[in-house]
């Protein structure tokens, strides 16, 4: 048998097999409950959940699985949190691969490993061919807040600094051209990772960071425009300062897309207070996943709400949030 079968949905022996032989090696669960029993260090708790639809579901620098289990990682890292422990549910075509569900399962091992945290409950459903698009996941997860971190957008001041980790617009870009069928020198690759070490490095150099978030859909542009209307500040960012890979650059100027706007996997962004900002950035850059981190901009009483990106000839220009779905189904 090499494809999934509405059986495998059913509950029956046919799903018990499906967990068994697939899902339980892969993440270490034992038992077939519904729920999972954990410890948990002293502290505040952090929960987030998500769900995954990208299409293509395996694209240059990763697929769905790994991107699953990285995205909730992150939530929970910006967040302040330590990410400990992920939970998994699986809505799956009739007819789908077992031999490509097998290597969405390993992915999705290999990114918890490496992000350190543990699968720990799941669920699967099978579902009528033509009824979903191969495969959709949610993850769950659950981290631990600890020595009183507190993130939020009330704690942005003016003056303060604006850092971003790395490169724009890979993650957009690989899959656009996945879907496509369209190629660029140099290739670009998805920059899918887990950034909870990242965050580690950062509160290493400054215990006090403000704000933090992943620039996922709608990019850096609708990130920061958030940060803005959510602290009633002005954030005024460089163009010049801004790193953006060639193979970014070349694909959006063919394009016609802004890379501001297109969809990250894999940086953040942190505020916090200019004093600081230099300290941050060098333990970014000692981290494999911020060699490209930058200060990129400051905050400024005004214009509140707004976000100005100073162009290179000495204008400005305004940013405002995505208008519609510039790439659907990019996570």
């Amino acid at each position: 048998m090499d494809r999934i079968l509405l059986g495998h949905g059913s509950g029956g022996k046919l799903m018990h097999e499906l967990i068994k032989t697939h899902f339980s090696p892969a993440f270490g669960i034992e038992g077939a409950g519904d729920s999972a029993f954990v410890d948990v260090p002293q502290g505040r708790l952090a929960y987030t959940t998500d769900s995954y639809v990208v299409t293509p579901l395996f694209f240059p620098g990763g697929n769905i699985g790994e991107l699953a289990v990285n995205g909730t990682v992150n939530d929970l890292a910006v967040a302040g949190a330590d990410p400990l422990y992920l939970t998994c549910g699986f809505i799956i075509e009739e007819g789908f691969l077992l031999s490509d569900l097998q290597k969405i399962i390993a992915s999705m091992s290999a990114a918890a490993g490496k992000a350190g945290v543990k699968i720990v409950a799941g669920d699967t459903k099978v579902v009528n061919k033509g009824k979903a698009d191969g495969i959709f996941i949610n993850t769950s997860g659950i981290g631990v807040l600890q020595n009183n971190r507190s993130i939020a957008a009330a704690k942005i001041k003016a003056g303060d600094a604006v850092i971003v980790s790395g490169e724009l617009g890979s993650h957009g870009v690989s899959v656009l051209a996945e879907r496509n069928g369209l190629t660029f020198d140099p290739p670009v690759v998805s920059d899918t990772r887990a950034l909870n070490g990242l965050v580690s490095a950062m509160y290493g150099a400054s215990p006090d960071i403000h704000f933090m978030r992943d620039p996922t859909r709608g990019g850096l542009a609708t990130t920061l425009k958030e940060a803005a209307l959510e602290s009633g500040l002005c954030i005024r960012i460089r163009d010049q300062s801004l790193p953006v890979p060639p193979g970014v650059k070349g694909a959006c100027s063919l394009l016609g897309l802004d890379p501001l706007f297109v969809a990250n996997e894999g940086i953040l962004i942190a505020i916090l207070e200019h004093a600081a900002a230099a300290a941050v950035v060098k333990a970014m850059k000692g981290h494999e996943h911020g060699k490209h981190a930058a200060i990129i901009g400051e905050i400024a009483d005004a214009p509140a709400g707004m976000v100005l990106l100073e162009t290179a000839v000495g204008g400005s220009r305004i940013i405002d949030m995505l208008q519609g779905e510039q790439l659907p189904r990019i996570c």
